[in-house]
C-alpha cells in the first residue's frame, strides 16, 4: 500500500480517475531500466523518479562536460567530470527520496545487456547511436521486455513503443534495419535544447501508460516532431515478417 508520505507527495496523480491508487501502486512495483543519462535520460528519469517509479537504474559510461549543460537539465557547473549516470543518480535521490536509484557507470556488452533487461519490466533508449539502439532491441525482444525508445537531433525528433509481448507488433529493427547507414551524432549535427526537453518528457509519459496500464502507448506507431515548425506527425508501423530479431 501507499503510505502517508506518499500519498501526499503523488496526490496530484492520485486525482486522476483513470490513474488513482491502483497506478499508482503500479508505478510504485515497477523495475525501470534508462540506457542513456544525457538529453533525453535528463528528463526521462527526472520524472519517472518524481512519479514514483520504485527502481530505477541508469547506464552510462559518459562524464558531463561543459557542453552538456545547454541541454542536459538534470546536472550544472559542479557536476563537469562526474559520471552521467551518477550525478543523474543522485539528483533524482534529492527529488525523491522514497524510491531506489541504482547507477551503472559501464559501456555494457551484449551479454551485459541482456542480463540487466532481464531484472527490470521495462526499458527506456536514451541513447544516441544506431549500434547501441539495435543492442538494446535485442535484448528486449529476447527478454520480452517492452521497449520505450527515443531519439532527437537539430531540430527533430521522434518517439515510439516496441512492446513485442503483443501479436503483431514489430520491433526496433522492423523500423530501422541494422544495414542501414550511421546515423549524426548530436556532437555532429547539433540539437536545440527544449527538443530533448519534449521528446524525454514524451518517452516518461509511455512509460507511465505501460506501467499503468492507462492509456493507449504508441505500440505499431511512429510519433515524429518538427520541432521547428511545431508539427506532429504519426505514422503506423508494421512488422516486419523477414525481421531477424523479432521472428516475424
Amino acid at each position: 500500500m501507499l503510505n502517508d508520505d506518499e500519498l501526499l507527495r503523488y496526490s496530484r496523480q492520485l486525482l486522476i480517475p483513470r490513474f488513482d491508487v491502483a497506478g499508482q501502486l503500479a508505478l510504485k512495483s515497477a523495475r525501470v531500466l534508462v540506457v542513456g543519462a544525457g538529453g533525453l535520460g535528463c528528463p526521462v528519469a527526472l520524472y519517472l523518479g518524481a512519479a514514483g517509479v520504485g527502481q530505477l537504474t541508469l547506464v552510462d559510461d559518459d562524464r558531463v562536460e561543459v557542453a552538456n549543460l545547454q541541454r542536459q537539465i538534470a546536472f550544472d557547473q559542479h557536476n563537469i567530470g562526474d559520471a552521467k549516470a551518477e550525478a543523474l543518480a543522485e539528483r533524482v535521490r534529492q527529488i525523491n527520496p522514497l524510491i531506489q536509484v541504482e547507477a551503472r557507470v559501464a559501456r555494457l556488452d551484449d551479454a551485459q545487456l541482456a542480463a540487466l533487461v532481464q531484472q527490470h519490466d521495462l526499458v527506456l533508449d536514451c541513447t544516441d547511436n544506431f549500434h547501441t539502439r539495435f543492442a538494446i532491441n535485442r535484448a528486449c525482444v529476447a527478454a520480452k521486455v517492452p521497449l520505450v525508445s527515443g531519439a532527437a537531433i537539430r531540430g527533430e525528433g521522434q518517439v515510439a513503443v516496441f512492446d513485442t509481448r503483443q501479436p503483431d507488433a514489430p520491433c526496433y529493427h522492423c523500423l530501422y534495419g541494422e544495414q542501414e547507414n550511421e546515423a549524426l551524432s548530436c556532437s555532429e549535427a547539433g540539437v536545440i535544447a527544449p527538443l530533448v526537453g519534449i521528446i524525454g518528457a514524451c518517452q516518461a509519459m509511455e512509460a507511465i501508460k505501460v506501467l499503468s496500464n492507462v492509456g493507449q502507448p504508441l505500440v505499431g506507431k511512429l510519433l515524429l516532431l518538427d520541432a521547428w515548425q511545431m508539427e506532429w506527425r504519426t505514422l503506423n508501423l508494421a512488422r516486419d515478417p523477414e525481421c531477424l530479431v523479432c521472428g516475424g
